[in-house]
């Protein structure tokens, strides 16, 4: 491959990741409550000409369309026998995209349900099916795993496992998703940034990072800001990734709406960017012009 180690790439400056996939397909005639993963099989070229407006925008990296991938959430849609074939055909479609030059990450999202004792979830059971799932991603041709928009510390932790288990040798990154909460920051289940900083960091992966959540520009700014002080605190020369949405959304006839502008994103990732995050993409509401005004703004 004529591109460099991605662990190296991650660190020679900014590095772009690409920008909301929902978003995206929406936009193609999606229509809401679709499965979205089974598009890689069902109309993959829609998928593919999301991945290559990402690329011809200025990501140095694509990720998969696998959000939602894993056998827990295909079930809602009636696709739990499709996990490994689905996952496998995401990765071959962002390589295929991406060639030799750029790279792919192959995206895990959470279950949708919680681990014992809070939910009835097995965590020998929720590491099986993750794995199943990064194994189609790793036979598709990935360079890497994102593990994005946990909520919980334990389904993070027990996703980590799964994809180590593999013993691919390939870079992970692990990803929460904070809401504003009075003057700090919290997931949904009440992970703080410190706290979900060292953990992430103890697990042993190449990056730590934030996307998607409930926050304004300026408040995804700030997060950055602690996210990064808990990074040098730990010692540890982790790198720290954003994907912010496009500004907190407005509900609309029922729908979410986001107001932000390419420009405005960009701004907003500057001020990321100078806070110490040399990863950044964009999550929901962010388009291919919102990474094209990124690499404008930053590279």
């Amino acid at each position: 491959m004529s591109r460099i180690d991605l662990r190296k790439a991650i660190r020679n400056g900014v590095f772009l990741l690409d920008g909301a996939m929902g978003t995206q397909l929406f936009a193609r005639g999606i229509a809401p409550g679709v499965c979205n993963d089974a598009i890689n099989i069902e109309s993959s070229e829609i998928v593919a000409d999301i991945h290559r407006a990402y690329l011809q925008a200025g990501s140095d990296a694509i990720i998969t369309n696998t959000f939602g991938a894993n056998r827990y959430a295909l079930a809602r849609h009636g696709h739990a026998d499709k996990v490994y074939v689905i996952n496998r055909a995401g990765a071959e479609l962002a390589r295929q995209a991406a060639g030799e030059e750029r790279y792919v990450l192959g995206d895990i999202g959470p279950t949708g349900d919680f681990l014992e004792p809070l939910g009835q979830l097995k965590a020998c059971d929720v590491r099986a099916a993750f794995a199943e799932q990064a194994r189609g991603l790793l036979d598709g041709g990935v360079d890497g795993f994102i593990i994005e928009t946990m909520t919980a510390l334990d389904e993070l932790e027990v996703a980590i496992k799964a994809v180590e288990s593999l013993e691919s040798g390939l870079p992970v990154f692990a990803s929460m998703a904070f809401d504003k909460a009075g003057s700090d920051y919290r997931t949904m289940m009440g992970v703080d940034v410190p706290t979900a900083v060292t953990k992430m960091i103890a697990s042993g992966v190449d990056a730590v990072g934030f996307n998607c959540g409930t926050a304004t520009l300026n408040e995804y700014v700030t997060l950055a800001h602690k996210y990064v002080s808990a990074a040098r605190s730990t010692g540890i020369g982790v790198a720290v990734f954003a994907e912010p949405n496009a500004g907190k959304p407005e509900l609309v006839d029922g729908a979410a709406v986001y107001r932000v502008t390419p420009e405005e994103f960009a701004a907003a990732a500057k001020q990321i960017h100078a806070a110490g995050v040399h990863i950044l993409g964009g999550c929901c509401g962010t388009a291919p012009a919102f990474i094209a005004a990124l690499a404008a703004a930053l590279k």
